[in-house]
């Protein structure tokens, strides 16, 4: 460390979904003038119920110049919507002979990621639209995991949102859904399959939303829905926020009423659609069975990190 001196008074302004302006203060000293560029160590921060699942999570440092301040740090490489980061700064002089000599770090602060803006939401839908696929028949919703996992799903708020929702449902190619299980305590068996007719979550009184488009450094990618009964107050928080969907002639998920009055459903081929119901779900309309057989567990991606070099499923904020 040499005598370079140290940022004060760290100050994040201009705050977007995947952006930022910093700055801070220089003392006066007299390694003040020798300072050629700037380190920032950028982080996450650290959740105590991270999912015990979810991607690790690599420090980001950054190198930059010592330009006039506020600086711009942009780029969804390393940057989340609503999502919480720790900061500290370096003053640094770079050497003859290319290393740097550095100050000691300053301060840590803390701030949160924007939520995309109703523009980047629409950009997001129409990227999902251009690989959804073809729409599959369906009937039964369901959901095949531990008992654990069923037991931990009863306490989640619906962290993606950032809104007054009860729990999260998913959804994969052939319908999976998680599920509210206030009685999954009493089963002896570790591995279960909750499942419960369409028509009891998504019928002509259900309101769609388009939440989020994505993928985990794979080749599958995940469509986030939301479905809310119509005047629930779910339904009234998404409809000022997310992109509206029609119910039967969507390229998701869709609803419609056939010439009997019955209702039909489908939803897309090739997206895995990760689906938030607004309200708890009565688990005695449905069922709660045993897993038996090679029924693979469905997929849980809470907190799980996005693929930020996937051109299909990113759009370039504020470039």
């Amino acid at each position: 460390v040499d005598d370079l001196p140290v940022p004060q008074q760290i100050r994040i302004s201009n705050i977007t979904c995947d952006s930022f302006k910093i700055s801070w203060d220089i003392p006066d000293s007299r390694g003040r003038e020798r300072i050629t560029h700037y380190f920032i160590d950028l982080n996450k921060k650290e959740n105590e119920k991270e999912n015990k699942f979810k991607h690790k999570e690599i420090p980001t440092k950054l190198v930059a110049k010592a330009v006039p301040l506020p600086m711009t740090v942009r780029g969804h490489w390393f940057l989340s919507p609503r999502t919480e980061y720790t900061v500290s700064v370096q003053t640094a002089a770079k050497q003859p002979d290319g290393d740097y000599a550095v100050s000691p770090w300053s301060e840590i602060i803390e701030f949160c990621t924007a939520d995309y803006s109703a523009v980047h939401l629409n950009q997001l839908l129409q990227k999902a639209e251009a690989i959804a696929g073809r729409m599959l028949p369906f009937t039964v919703f369901y959901r095949n995991q531990q008992k654990e996992y069923f037991q931990q799903a009863r306490f989640l708020h619906c962290g993606r949102l950032h809104c007054p929702l009860w729990l999260i449902y998913v959804v994969t190619p052939v319908c999976r859904y998680n599920f509210l299980i206030e009685q999954l305590t009493l089963l002896p068996f570790a591995f279960v399959s909750a499942q419960i007719q369409a028509d009891v979550l998504f019928n002509q009184n259900t309101n769609v939303y388009f939440g989020d488009f994505y993928c985990m450094y794979t080749s599958y990618h995940y469509v986030i829905l939301v479905l809310a009964p119509a005047g629930s107050d779910g339904d009234a928080f998404c409809s000022g926020r997310l992109p509206a969907l029609d119910r039967a002639n969507n390229f998701f998920l869709r609803c419609s009423e056939e010439s009997d009055g019955s209702l039909s459903f489908r939803h897309a081929q090739d997206v895995i659609l990760e689906v938030i119901y607004t309200e708890p779900v009565d688990l005695s309309l449905g069922t709660v069975e045993k897993i038996s057989g090679q029924q693979l567990l469905s997929q849980s991606t809470v907190n799980a990190k996005k693929d930020p070099s996937c051109k299909i499923c990113n759009i370039s904020v504020g470039r």
